[in-house]
């Protein structure tokens, strides 16, 4: 039976009462970001098309062969990133969506540490693992991997992208693969298509959504990937994100950073704005059927392909990180903790030295108080989502940016735009978390919104029935039920901090240093000493990422299942 008009009123005017001042909540986050993210970025496309106006001259050097070298490159190896990331990550989605194994949870995780692991400690490790000194270089130069001289650069650069970004494409199209129902393939199978035919004309179209969002979303973070570019190919293998460094930070051409961080912008929100689109064609409902069997119930050719595959991909994703941690106790090739009892001293005596340990105490410190920031404002952008208002459905892909800006671009834009008042923080400790905390608040509140559409809506109501009003029931309802979602997203925004390189190394103070710069700067350097401290370094910070994760992988099997 229908509502009475009144009463249909009635109960729309309630609902918009109630959302009204949850719409206020979004005020801090709009303050939040045209601060520190639109406003630094108006900076940087005002100093580069202002410039080019003015004079023209400046801009010379795109028009020479070099730039449009680094631009089809940045594109090439981005693409190359993606395909082969793709490739790699295909057979295993079918094993996850299909299959139940022994070991499967832990296989997860394992393939989920290296997307949380900073890029300094991935670059740290493919060095260690292409060099013939090492324990397992030494291997991998007897297999014959990584050892083209020339072209080793790239090949480290390309592995690298394709060891972080594999649990990214697993994940997408695994989850998408799971909600196929079987029996659309086993009717092709049944009209007498091969197993290859059933795959190509039913599946893989079916797929392709999925593909197409993890594979753009591939394309963008490799598109836009610094610290292993600029770790394992040097200046011999720029893209846009090395040079926009390189001409800001060492040629100190503003103007053509400015230009460059321009092309940059464009290609990855347009990247993002396709990529969307086909994220939004994933998460459509589809069959809630899904036929999980055992793999010991595969034929024996398949089951032993599965076994052979996931073997082969967790020894390519441990042995990197595996020969970080052993070269890390082989200082000058003999087994000793020489390394980490170099990280509390400055041996040199220099003042412009700040020991591994110290840099460590900054970068924990930096990340508490990035976590500090990101809660609150991931909390009250969820919440303003929630209202699905058309103001909401407007800005939330907005909110997201961030996550995929360039760190560079936005570092670039802090130490154009926040030199003078009102916004004078360029030598402030604050920024550093300040710019964590703009990075990591996309994904508090992509982990907090799905525990908040979980609240039933009874309890709102009944609280309201009672008397307690909009804000009374945030508080009293919403947030105890999200105590454990804001601790996932807190741990996210803390592990966030701690890797985070692009934008720290335009920001953070010479005296100051995160433990991620420190371990650059000794890689940088030579000497066997400041090597093993890189190493060692390097490690440290792997296993407290990776402790953190492991701690958030518990915590969301615990509370939220699959959330």
């Amino acid at each position: 039976m229908d509502l009475p008009l009144d009463a249909t009123h009635g109960e729309l005017s309630m609902n918009a009462a109630r959302n009204i001042p949850r719409t206020w909540l979004v005020l801090p986050v709009a303050l939040f970001l045209a601060a520190f993210y639109v406003y630094p970025l108006w900076e940087v496309l005002s100093l580069g098309l202002g410039q080019a106006v003015k004079d023209v001259s400046t801009l010379a050097p795109l028009l020479s062969s070099y730039y449009p070298r680094v631009v089809f490159f940045t594109f090439w190896q981005a693409v190359i990133s993606s395909i082969l990331t793709l490739g790699a990550a295909l057979p295993g989605a079918y094993v996850l969506a299909r299959h139940d194994f022994a070991g499967k949870s832990l296989f997860e995780t394992l393939v989920t540490i290296p997307f949380v692991l900073p890029t300094v400690v991935v670059a740290a490790a493919f060095r260690t693992l292409a060099d013939p000194d090492t324990l397992l270089g030494s291997l991998a130069s007897h297999l014959g991997i990584f050892t083209d001289g020339e072209q080793q650069g790239l090949y480290l650069i390309l592995a690298a992208h394709v060891f972080f970004n594999f649990s990214l494409a697993l994940r997408i199209i695994g989850s998408f693969w799971a909600r196929l129902h079987p029996a659309m393939t086993e009717s092709a199978r049944m009209a007498g298509a091969t197993p290859w035919q059933a795959f190509r004309t039913v599946t893989l179209p079916l797929l392709s959504p999925a593909i197409a969002a993890a594979g753009l979303l591939v394309f963008i973070f490799c598109f836009s990937s610094f610290g292993v570019v600029l770790l394992l190919g040097g200046y011999r293998y720029s893209t846009l994100e090395v040079e926009i460094y390189r001409q800001a930070a060492h040629v100190f051409n503003l103007p053509l950073a400015a230009v460059l961080s321009i092309i940059q912008l464009l290609v990855t929100w347009g990247a993002m704005r396709v990529q969307s689109r086909f994220q939004e064609r994933c998460t459509r409902p589809l069959s809630p059927v899904t036929n999980i069997v055992p793999l010991t119930r595969a034929a024996r050719t398949p089951r032993l392909l599965a076994r052979g595959y996931l073997t082969a991909v967790s020894l390519v994703l441990v042995a990197p990180l595996l020969s970080l941690a052993l070269e890390s106790l082989r200082p000058d090739q003999a087994w000793s903790l020489a390394a980490y009892a170099g990280l509390f001293e400055n041996p040199r005596g220099s003042v412009f030295h700040v020991p591994p340990m110290a840099a460590m105490g900054n970068s924990l410190l930096y990340a508490l108080a990035a976590t500090l920031m990101a809660v609150p404002l991931g909390l009250c952008a969820a919440t303003f989502v929630h209202t699905r208002s058309r103001l909401a459905r407007i800005l939330d892909p907005l909110l997201m940016l961030p996550m995929t800006t360039s760190a560079v671009t936005l570092g670039f834009g802090f130490i154009i735009a926040l030199d003078q008042p009102p916004l004078h923080l360029r030598s402030s400790w604050v920024l550093v978390p300040i710019a964590h905390a703009l990075v990591a608040f996309p994904f508090v509140l992509r982990t907090v919104l799905p525990a908040l559409s979980a609240v039933p809506a009874e309890l709102r109501e009944a609280a309201s029935t009672l008397g307690a009003g909009p804000w009374k029931v945030w508080a009293s309802i919403d947030l105890p039920l999200l105590s454990r979602a804001t601790l996932l997203g807190a741990l996210y925004s803390f592990v966030i901090s701690l890797g985070e390189f692009g934008a720290t190394i335009f920001i953070a103070r010479p005296h100051t240093p995160t433990l991620p710069m420190a371990i650059y700067r000794n890689l940088s350097l030579p000497g066997s000493q400041n090597h093993a401290q890189a190493m060692a370094s390097a490690t440290l910070l792997m296993v407290l990422c990776a402790l953190c994760f492991l701690m958030l992988e518990r915590c969301k099997k615990r509370m939220w299942g699959d959330f």
